[in-house]
């Protein structure tokens, strides 16, 4: 127990964004306690879902430089993958979800290859053209997919709206987790989030130093695909319903307009615009003639504003990193908690 003191001490309650995370986590966790609103309870259940989906966005394109304008891809074919388990052979949403998000991973491989040899605009247009294709298969085999109509009666992901909240909500942590820590340049243990980024600033030297970019390329790929895929199995038996809406070009902007606006190439980011834009847009419904110019005020505001996206912002604002030892420290203190440099030069910067 003092150990584990220990290392909540040092790496969570003495980093200041870390904390923010916390109290945000414990918000979540109790929010079904501090109200049953269905329509409240309904938004944060796909705000889990998509986090985990703009996250995996972020984890291909903010760590690799790879630009997917096809991610729903991903996300529709896990989506129809485990509806079609489910209402077929009545498999249970535990089995057919991570199914659905190995299909995903198949699909990340196929999407891969193309990138092997493809960058840039050629990239990000032949992504984009992934998901058209799909959609037009869905319409070929309409006694398979349902066609326009999709795919209903899919069982639902738990017995209760409140039950359903906390699974999403406990596999967005776990996913968020997960991804942050493979993408953690600062691990000694995952070394994937360091190669990843060199890939990214520079794939050519990457290579010559002895990195086969390939390999990583395609494993970013298939990870981008596999926890996309997981948001598209949850999506599905939350909806109880798998339709072409899924493959759509919308749901492959969203998650590049979430992870813009909280910050790329963090994974806690794209968390944070997911929390702010989806509520911020649904609430909006009611003043439907100004929902959208709202919403694209606000995104513009942002960008112009906190060019790196508001959590690299707020990042910024309540923590400075110490000039000797590297250590992360509260801006308000004027030396650092480990080595006792002093701080006040960092924030006269």
């Amino acid at each position: 127990m003092r150990r584990l003191y220990k290392t909540l001490q040092g790496e969570i309650f003495a980093i200041p964004g870390r904390n923010i995370a916390v109290v945000f986590f414990l918000f979540l966790c109790f929010l079904p306690l501090m109200t049953t609103q269905p329509f409240i309870l309904r938004i944060a259940t796909f705000a889990s879902i998509y986090a985990i989906f703009a996250a995996s966005w972020d984890l291909l394109y903010g760590y690799t430089g790879q630009m997917n304008l096809g991610h729903a891809l991903f996300f529709g074919v896990s989506a129809y993958t485990s509806a079609l388990l489910n209402h077929h052979f009545g498999l249970p949403p535990w089995l057919t979800v991570p199914m659905g998000a190995l299909v995903a991973v198949l699909m990340g491989s196929v999407v891969a290859i193309p990138a092997m040899r493809l960058r840039g605009i050629f990239l990000a247009l032949a992504t984009l053209a992934l998901p058209i294709v799909m959609t037009g298969i869905v319409f070929v085999f309409p006694d398979l997919t349902g066609g326009e109509l999709g795919i209903s009666g899919i069982a639902p992901l738990a017995r209760s709206r409140v039950a359903t909240y906390y699974v999403t909500l406990f596999v967005m942590l776990v996913s968020i987790g997960i991804m942050w820590k493979m993408t953690d340049v600062k691990s000694k243990k995952v070394r994937l989030g360091i190669i990843l980024q060199a890939i990214r600033e520079d794939e050519v030297t990457a290579r010559a130093s002895g990195i086969n970019t390939i390999r990583y390329k395609l494993l970013a790929f298939c990870l981008s695909g596999f926890f996309a895929g997981i948001s598209g199995g949850l999506y599905v038996h939350v909806m109880k319903i798998a339709g072409p809406s899924t493959l759509e070009l919308m749901n492959s902007i969203n998650p590049i307009v979430w992870t813009v606006f909280g910050g790329i190439g963090t994974i806690y980011g794209p968390v944070t615009g997911v929390y702010i834009l989806f509520p911020l847009v649904e609430f909006l419904r009611v003043f439907q003639e100004i929902r959208i110019l709202v919403f694209a005020l606000l995104v513009i505001a942002i960008l112009l504003l906190m060019p790196e996206g508001i959590g690299v912002w707020i990042r910024d604002k309540v923590e400075c990193k110490c000039p000797r030892c590297k250590l992360i420290n509260f801006i308000a203190r004027h030396h650092c908690r480990a080595c006792g440099a002093q701080l006040h030069l960092i924030r006269q910067d």
